[in-house]
């Protein structure tokens, strides 16, 4: 298995710290508002990682937080006139509600940033006693970002370089800052904002110590995957390498992993622009595995562009697997309830073997740096040799085989495609039968009756070879 990692620039074998263990940290949202697509890239992409790394065999120990103290946060909760625990309480709900819709798999720990300032004032003082850090006259204390020889490894950028040209590029600094390249360990409170007493002030974290923290805490002092969008590399990721291998004297992470930016329309998002789309939003017009397909579509490490064309033919790709099931769950039924072949034949066992041929194409595009494009291209062909090889005169076993193993590889990729089955009341299915004796008694008016009214209460119907299969609108 090959991973790209940011900080080599270069695919490498993956091999974890412990073999057969995987330690995994995921930045996760900040809890202010509902989460947008853009946050829910992340969450998709990293979901499939580990849901192949288990698939390979390895026990993960997944981590990804939520930042519950934040400048957004306390601004949102001032507006209005609560507490700022209860915006970030109010959003991680909403915000697990969204990741459950979307089949994001529960971490292993979802720590929160306010329950482990311990940990962070443990570890600044620890950076104040190796002289990676000193305390301004305020109480704010600094990373002295020149004392970490190897700042810039991640990023790949030059320390003199961020000093001397391209001030977009430097974190916010203060004339009390010793170098303006400096970042924020610990700052004061202002007027109506939430703190914690500690040695230098009253006051709260900064943003990039609270990851490395929890990371520690929880996974260790050094991690095998550390992961999260490319506009965290710099400086949130390069923010934590530096303090995290400053104050542990180990390597924080062996592979660093980044999913690109997504576009909409071929715009960046934002709400000015009008392009700004909730998970919510996406999920009043589309099924949300639609926006899991979408999301896998596309290498992880490619830009995405999101628009309604490509989203509708992500619906279409997604309902090819789905009816696909659907039919060999039909097919399973028709066996059973007609008496028919249970043993699979010998032409079947042939097949059976080559459909494993799509297993073996799947893993190979997920064992080079999860290429989940190529491994729905491999649940797509084994969905149209599916449709070739399947039919009424099949074997039981050999239509339970292609079903399995079409939900095993859509399961990796999150995708939920056998629809648990609908029970019609009693009514409905009257109505159903008596089209089918209808049409048999070639009155066609009544039948067409019957399928009307069944689609206004949200029934479809579709006469297949087969016979008659029904679906909801």
């Amino acid at each position: 298995m090959k991973i790209y990692n940011t900080l080599s620039k270069k695919k490498e074998d993956f091999e974890p710290i412990n073999p057969g263990k995987v330690s995994m940290y995921v930045c996760g949202p900040t809890v202010y508002n509902l989460i947008h697509i853009g946050n829910a890239r992340p969450m998709i992409v990293f979901d499939t990682v580990r849901r192949y790394m288990e698939y390979k065999g390895y026990d993960v120990n997944y981590v990804s937080n939520f930042t519950d103290v934040d400048d957004k946060i306390i601004k949102k909760a001032n507006e209005e006139g609560v507490d700022s625990s209860v915006i970030s309480a109010r959003y991680i709900e909403e915000c697990k509600k969204d990741m459950k819709a979307l089949n994001v798999k529960t971490a292993t720990t979802h720590p929160l940033a306010t329950n482990e300032i311990g940990g962070m004032l443990e570890m600044i003082e620890t950076l104040l006693e190796k002289d990676h850090a000193y305390v301004a006259s305020d109480g704010t204390v600094y990373f002295k970002t020149r004392s970490f020889k190897e700042y810039g490894k991640l990023s790949h950028k030059n320390l003199d370089d961020l000093r001397g040209g391209n001030r977009s590029l430097l974190v916010s600094g203060e004339d009390q800052k010793e170098d303006a390249l400096d970042f924020v360990l610990w700052k004061p409170k202002k007027e109506g904002e939430p703190y914690w007493e500690s040695p230098w002030c009253n006051g709260r974290p900064g943003w990039h110590i609270e990851c490395s923290v929890m990371s520690k805490k929880y996974l260790g002092d050094e991690i095998d995957i550390h992961a999260g969008g490319e506009d965290l590399i710099f400086p949130h990721h390069e923010n934590e390498i530096a303090q995290s291998e400053a104050a542990n004297g180990k390597q924080f992470a062996k592979y660093w992993m980044h999913n690109g930016f997504l576009n909409i329309d071929n715009k960046k998002m934002s709400k000015s622009a009008g392009n700004f789309f909730t998970v919510r939003d996406i999920s009043e017009k589309y099924d949300l595995q639609v926006l899991r397909f979408f999301m896998l579509s596309a290498h992880y490490r490619s830009p995405l562009n999101f628009s309604e064309e490509l989203m509708e033919a992500a619906k279409n790709g997604y309902e090819r697997i789905v009816t696909c099931v659907s039919n060999l769950n039909f097919l399973i039924e028709k066996v059973e309830k007609d008496g028919g072949q249970e043993d699979v034949s010998v032409e079947e066992t042939a097949y059976i073997e080559e459909a494993k041929t799509y297993i073996e194409k799947f893993e190979e595009a997920m064992n080079d740096d999860f290429n989940t494009a190529d491994a729905i291209s491999s649940i797509f062909e084994l969905v149209k040799f599916t449709n070739t090889k399947a039919s009424e005169k099949s074997s039981k076993e050999f239509l339970t085989a292609l079903k399995d193993e079409i939900v095993m590889l859509s399961d990796i990729c999150g995708l939920i495609v056998a629809k648990e089955a609908e029970i019609l009341d009693d009514e409905i299915e009257a109505l159903i039968q008596e089209r089918q004796d209808a049409r048999k008694a070639k009155n066609f008016a009544r039948a067409d009756e019957i399928r009307d009214n069944l689609l206004k209460q949200g029934i479809i119907l579709e006469d297949t070879r087969e016979g008659v299969k029904w679906k909801r609108a």
